[in-house]
């Protein structure tokens, strides 16, 4: 009886068991399938790698050996009083000694070479090879500066085998997995250890993963403590081994395991770590940093250096124990190194190396000619504009003079532009007071009144007119407009006075609301319209008379379209912020060159500026220039809209244009003018930058005369408001007498130096 129940059991067993079994050797096979054939296949995302502007030595540059030092250091070189090696530099007095390293740009390789450069005060003197044979121009490495990752955030650098430390990897298998080259991806004799150690602890305190476990679960599948999880990683993990050779299976790991977080970037791979944590690339790391790097490993967020550092430092010597252990180092190597920082690049420095907006602008250009896709997975290498110093000086500005402000005041922020007017390239952008923030970017995408920053347009529509200049006379008297729905606009002056009859140079350089109003009419709105879309501005303001004082929303982006034409001659070029894309295999996929076209009047834009010049020595502008070189020429113009609500400046030398606003996202009145906020952003940068007056020749035609800036009238080079003029044509304004005193009260001045340092 019981051996006809057993048959009949197993008579229904049988089956079940048999289709269990069957299927499970059909989801192993399943398993081993889709694990070997997506490994065969691997190809990973590689984004878009982003690089800045190459550093550029040359003799008569005007740098010093100290903000050298600086900028080699935010290249991850390494200061050393021993040997020169690739990376490293030696300063001395007004002495630099750099082995640079080799490095590919725009798709030529340059080599590596050892050069000593002297310094003359702030100028480079010379540059020389070690034979003493003098070197032209000495191109450093250009600084990565991001990634054009996609969606899911994954970003690395793929490193080859060649460049991968044989340190580093003996320290992987020292730490993680000592027995990689004997097991088959799983390790029986360590899953024993550690549950022997766990039940006797009463808790979890080691684990047995293997590298190839840590692989397969970075690869597939995910981290959660599930059976059915770890039954799958061990069979992916052996099918992995049964196929691929060591070296294959540790080169992989090496560039997909994840080791850290930077905002919504993924940190994958050691290659882009190296770079995360020390700013320098993996061939560079010395024992205590490779040893960091394993430490981080076991947990990225739990000992994260930046956040843990006592945590990430035991961690660290841990390793170092271990590495010592296993004869990967020496016993002076471990004490050596347990003695050395954790050698992390400083973490306000990490915040910024991520320039956020500015990869927001590089990122708005190249969608125009790439897809998506290839951006984040192509490995292609974008070389841009970017200047690391100006960016890191324009950062510091804004968010030192912005703290400065606040006292007595609601919470501010801003947004800085610095370009090269000659060619439109765009040097640097800091889109909040926060470095780093990878936010809202205010510099391209905060839509704000201009204010007086229009005015120049008015002024140069009049010019172009024929019917104007400069030493034009103009009313500043009271004013009443009919609007078109029947009410009556009735704009003032900043200091609700009129002033009566003033010059055009005057009312721009004081930025007179009235007489810019009547001037405006008399040209016709359209005709100002007409001029700012010459400018470069796309989106046009409606035809209100409103807008010639600026009551229109503009981004700090268009305004720097804007004076960059200005600053230009008239010569309008698209802001650019991309050089070349270079492929994979080091061929130039694209150059970008400068677009170029005239669509203003050189000679009308010269005369322009002289008024922004003026409007920086004895108008609105003024607060800021006292904080320049007196021999650093600037033309600007101040900017403030209804309520306090904006502050603004734009102004440029020679060599560079400035954007800068200081407000508030909800539209608070923030207390300040264009001339006590964002001039001082403007002030500050331009001060600390490597520049050169604003100087431009007479163009043909032009004639110069010293006008009185109160009557027009022509006086003598030394009245106090003497202003030399270049006037179109050979007339000349009626001569003054006394210094043109006769029209211009002392009260009258008074007010006027009032007016300006309030504006």
């Amino acid at each position: 009886m019981l051996k006809k129940t057993k048959r009949r059991i197993w008579r229904y067993l049988f089956p079940v068991v048999s289709v269990a079994l069957f299927g499970a050797v059909l989801y192993g096979f399943y398993l081993s399938w889709r694990v070997t054939s997506e490994f065969s296949d691997r190809s990973w995302d590689r984004p878009a790698q982003v690089y800045a502007a190459p550093v550029e030595l040359y003799s008569a540059r005007q740098l010093s050996a100290a903000n050298l030092a600086i900028e080699l250091v935010r290249l991850g070189y390494r200061e050393t009083n021993g040997p020169l090696a690739s990376g490293r530099f030696r300063l001395g007095r007004d002495l630099i000694e750099i082995h640079t390293r080799s490095f590919e740009y725009a798709g030529q390789v340059t080599a590596e070479q050892i050069a000593s450069i002297r310094f003359n005060g702030n100028s480079v003197s010379s540059i020389a090879a070690p034979d003493g044979t003098p070197i032209p121009i000495l191109q450093l490495d250009p600084l990565l500066i991001g990634s054009i990752f996609p969606a899911h955030g994954e970003d690395r650098i793929v490193v080859a085998p060649d460049e991968v430390p044989d340190l580093l990897k003996a320290a992987l298998i020292a730490v993680e997995d000592r027995r990689f080259e004997d097991h088959i991806g799983i390790d029986i004799r360590a899953i024993a250890r550690a549950a022997i150690v766990n039940l006797t602890a009463g808790e979890i305190q080691q684990g047995a993963s293997t590298l190839t476990q840590q692989l397969v679960r970075s690869f597939y599948l995910s981290n959660e403590r599930t059976w059915r999880r770890k039954l799958n990683e061990a069979f992916m993990s052996v099918s992995l081994e049964l196929r691929y050779d060591k070296d294959e299976l540790l080169q992989t790991y090496i560039n997909e395991i994840y080791l850290g977080q930077d905002g919504a970037r993924a940190v994958h791979g050691f290659g882009l770590a190296s770079r995360f944590y020390f700013g320098k690339s993996l061939g560079e790391l010395a024992v205590h940093e490779i040893a960091l790097l394993v430490a981080v490993v076991r947990g990225p967020s739990y000992y994260d250096p930046f956040r843990n550092r006592e945590r990430a430092r035991e961690r660290r010597d841990l390793v170092l124990d271990l590495m010592a252990g296993q004869d990967v180092i020496t016993a002076e190597e471990r004490s050596s190194a347990k003695t050395r920082p954790l050698g992390i690049v400083d973490r306000q420095s990490r915040q910024s190396a991520y320039y956020a907006p500015f990869l927001d602008l590089v990122r708005r250009q190249l969608n125009r000619d790439y897809e998506a896709a290839d951006l984040e997975a192509s490995g292609l290498k974008i070389y841009t504009t970017l200047d690391p110093a100006t960016q890191a000086l324009a950062e510091w500005t804004l968010a030192t003079e912005i703290e400065r402000l606040e006292a007595n005041r609601p919470p501010l922020d801003g947004a800085v532009i610095v370009t090269n007017p000659h060619n439109a390239e765009v040097r640097a952008i800091v889109g909040s007071r926060q470095t780093g923030f990878d936010g809202f970017n205010r510099a391209l995408n905060a839509d704000r009144p201009v204010g007086s920053l229009i005015k120049p347009a008015v002024y140069l529509a009049a010019l172009e007119s024929g019917r104007h200049s400069l030493a034009s006379l103009i009313d500043d008297s009271e004013i009443e407009v009919a609007m078109p729905n029947g009410d009556v606009w009735s704009p003032t002056n900043f200091d609700d006075e009129s002033h009566g009859t003033v010059t055009a140079i005057r009312a721009l350089a004081e930025s007179l609301n009235q007489a810019t109003v009547r001037l405006g009419l008399d040209v016709g709105l359209d005709k100002v319209i007409d001029l700012l879309g010459r400018l470069g501005l796309e989106d046009l303001p409606a035809e209100f008379p409103s807008l010639l004082l600026g009551a229109f929303e503009m981004t700090p982006l268009e305004v720097t379209q804007i004076y960059n034409s200005l600053a230009n001659g008239g010569f309008r070029m698209p802001l650019r912020t991309v050089r070349s894309v270079v492929g994979t295999n080091g061929e130039t996929i694209r150059r970008y060159r400068i677009e170029i076209e005239q669509t203003l009047d050189p000679g009308n834009v010269y005369e322009l500026n002289q008024a922004l010049v003026q409007a920086m020595r004895l108008g609105t502008g003024r607060t800021a220039s006292r904080r320049l070189p007196d021999s650093l020429v600037t033309a600007g113009k101040t900017g403030t809209s209804d309520g306090f609500r904006d502050s603004w400046f734009a102004g440029f030398s020679n060599d560079h244009l400035i954007v800068a606003w200081i407000g508030n996202d909800d539209n608070q009145s923030t207390g300040l003018t264009g001339g006590t906020g964002a001039s001082q952003v403007f002030a500050g940068i331009m001060a600390g930058l490597e520049t050169r007056a604003y100087e431009v020749p007479n163009p043909e035609g032009y004639r110069a005369s010293w006008i009185d800036f109160q009557t027009g009238l022509e006086t003598d080079a030394d009245c106090p408001q003497a202003v030399r003029l270049s006037l179109e044509g050979g007339d000349r304004p009626p001569k003054a007498t006394a210094c043109g005193s006769d029209r211009a009260s002392i009260g009258s001045r008074f007010r006027t130096w009032i007016r300006g340092a309030l504006q």
